[in-house]
């Protein structure tokens, strides 16, 4: 499916999903970061995983955001379409 907003450009601490994916599949952060997950796609998509990640379902143009608090390595997913994987890594 077409990304509901083709080509907008995302800030340093967002993650684009777009075809089906997380982009950048892996984003460095420092501790205290609010990262910020913006859905182009039309289809729907979550983020879920360790550390307190659990959006609710977001449909095209909707977004998510998360403060990481703790330093870590954070791996996540979608619900939905579960061969979709993202990596947060917080220093």
């Amino acid at each position: 499916m077409a990304p509901a907003t083709p080509g907008a450009p995302v800030a340093a601490n967002d993650v684009a999903i777009a075809g089906f994916a997380f982009s950048p599949s892996t984003l460095t952060v420092s501790k205290g970061t609010e990262v910020t997950w913006i859905n182009e796609d039309r289809a729907p998509h979550t983020v879920t995983g360790a550390g307190g990640l659990n959006s609710p379902v977001l449909k095209g143009g909707d977004s998510y955001s998360f403060t990481f608090h703790s330093a870590g390595t954070f791996s996540y997913g979608c619900d939905i379409h579960p061969f979709m994987h993202g990596t947060i890594v917080v220093k």
